[in-house]
């Protein structure tokens, strides 16, 4: 559970931080890596759908790092985000890179 904070998972982490805080990523932007830490990327496509006022949105920004909004305010159509998160399955033992299309 600790493999970003530790030596071998804080480059990976540095990749997707911008000044301490998660960057945002554009749909054909990546974090950029050093070919020696190259790793595969998983992609997820995520859509949120739920009553007004639930806290999908508010997800996303927690998720994303970002604040979240204070007040309700209703999403109109669909704002997608688009989130990296490197990670080190047990099972593989190697880390992979998910991007998360997430869909509010």
């Amino acid at each position: 559970p600790g493999w970003l904070l530790s030596p071998a998972g804080r480059p990976y982490l540095d990749s997707i931080l911008h000044k301490n805080q998660r960057r945002a990523f554009g749909l054909l932007e990546r974090p950029a890596l050093p070919p020696t830490l190259a790793v595969p990327t998983v992609t997820y496509k995520l859509f949120l759908v739920g009553r007004s006022g639930v806290g999908k949105t508010a997800l996303v920004a927690w998720l994303g790092g970002t604040p979240v909004p204070p007040a309700h305010h209703e999403t109109l159509g669909i704002e997608a985000t688009t989130l990296f998160w490197p990670a080190k399955p047990r099972a593989s033992g190697r880390p992979v890179l998910f991007q998360l299309h997430l869909w509010d």
